[in-house]
């Protein structure tokens, strides 16, 4: 099992999220949701966890940036900014994890 080092992420992704992305950048609230809101973001993917209530929306916000959004099973939102070459890599991980099923 990976582990995960908080001293070389900067905002690590929740552990019930199964991607493992070496960087990450946490974004406030407001500035997330302003950012995944703007007609120029698109949305790229959506994961839902059903059993738990997580779920993940991914956006492309740049050429080069994707935008994550967390939703935890209370309903709340975490930002999180991530380069598109990373995501795409780890998102396979995502994709074969059996509790996680793509819903968009």
């Amino acid at each position: 099992m990976a582990t995960r080092s908080s001293a070389t992420r900067c905002g690590p992704l929740p552990e019930a999220v199964p991607l493992d992305l070496e960087h990450t950048t946490r974004l406030s609230w407001e500035l997330g949701s302003r950012v995944v809101d703007d007609e120029a973001a698109a949305l790229d993917g959506r994961w839902r966890q059903a059993e738990a209530g997580w779920g993940l929306s991914v956006y492309r916000v740049t050429n080069h940036t994707d935008i994550l959004k967390v939703r935890t099973p209370v309903g709340r939102e975490q930002f999180y900014g991530v380069t598109r070459t990373e995501f795409t890599t780890a998102v396979s991980t995502l994709e074969a994890a059996d509790r996680w099923q793509q819903v968009a």
